[in-house]
């Protein structure tokens, strides 16, 4: 069973399986990368509050890391279909933030809903590749990551979800009670632990990579 691990607490077996001694291998390993793009931007830039401000930068740090090792790093890009929406082919929103955008080498897949594996060859090409474990980042928490973890721990691979590497923004229910982008990241994590993925922080990630 998959917990939340992080804070200094080790990781599980189930979190590193096929791996010795709490390390995650790269050859069995890929990082997602997901939704990195412009339209988030304008939306701090208007002054929306959200989670996590710190979760770009460990997207670079993630990133860097993967690269300079020599792990498999893929990019989901969202191109909606809905009339109007800032993530629609060809306006600025849809456009990648510039730390994010693929290396040549890298794998892309274009989606249009919220799970990365629907309308796309992903699952095909990391179980061609031998990849065993996800390790998700990005952007929303609670919409395309959650949404993408949760069908990757259904189709049985081993899924991290970084924590700290995923932001939130607010919510209003249909009851009408508001919650904060805290509160949204919180029951996001919540309801992935333990059942679709384990919650790691990109220290015990890069703590535990290895050839």
């Amino acid at each position: 069973m998959a917990r939340w691990i992080g804070q200094n607490a080790p990781m599980n077996d189930k979190a590193m399986s096929g791996a010795d001694g709490g390390s995650l291998s790269l050859a069995q390993t890929a990082l997602l990368v997901i939704d990195v793009q412009m339209a988030f931007v304008h939306r701090d830039a208007q002054g929306e509050p959200r989670s996590t401000p710190g979760a770009e930068d460990n997207i670079a740090r993630l990133l860097a890391a993967f690269r300079e090792a020599g792990g498999r790093v893929v990019h989901i890009h969202h191109h909606s279909h809905q009339e109007g929406s800032p993530f629609s082919a060809g306006l600025p929103g849809n456009l990648v933030q510039e730390f994010a955008k693929p290396l040549a080498g890298e794998a892309l897949y274009i989606k249009h809903v919220n799970s990365s594996f629907i309308g796309t060859s992903l699952e095909a090409d990391m179980r061609r590749a031998g990849v065993e474990h996800l390790v998700l980042c990005g952007a929303t928490a609670n919409q395309c990551v959650e949404t993408t973890a949760r069908m990757a721990g259904n189709l049985d691979f081993d899924t991290l979800y970084i924590c700290d590497g995923v932001w939130a923004y607010g919510n209003t229910g249909p009851d009408g009670r508001e919650h904060s982008p805290e509160d949204v990241l919180s029951l996001s994590l919540s309801n992935l632990d333990g059942e679709f993925a384990t919650i790691v922080t990109t220290d015990d990630v890069l703590a535990a990579l290895r050839p």
